[in-house]
């Protein structure tokens, strides 16, 4: 069984800062690739920024500059921290993971979402 809990959504002004963290935990062998994801109502669910292993990243053009993935030293959490929010950043973040389970295979597991709120 393997769990992505995340954390750290709230209600913020517009100009303000917000950190997200996730952790994973369960019968993980490796993860490689981790990122954040958003979904604003009515809107499909678009990538935020994706770190890999190396520590590799990519970053959505509209968040570029304000927002950095990173991972922590056990590679089984990611941080999403975001700056000079705007109130178009407003929507659920979901945290996403590649995990290599024991069985050697590789599956995609996604964290229950935090909502994040700019007011502006």
């Amino acid at each position: 069984q393997v769990q992505l809990v995340e954390s750290g959504g709230g209600l913020v002004q517009a100009g303000e800062s917000l950190r997200l963290s996730c952790a994973a935990s369960g019968s993980i062998f490796s993860i490689n690739a981790m990122g954040w994801y958003r979904q604003a109502p009515g809107k499909q669910r678009e990538l935020v920024a994706r770190i890999t292993r190396d520590d590799n990243t990519n970053y959505a053009d509209s968040v570029k500059g304000r927002f950095t993935i990173s991972r922590g030293n056990a590679k089984n959490t990611v941080y999403l921290q975001m700056n000079s929010l705007k109130p178009e950043d407003t929507a659920v973040y979901y945290c996403n993971a590649d995990i290599v389970l024991w069985s050697s295979r590789t599956v995609g597991y996604w964290g229950q979402g935090t909502q994040v709120t700019v007011s502006s």
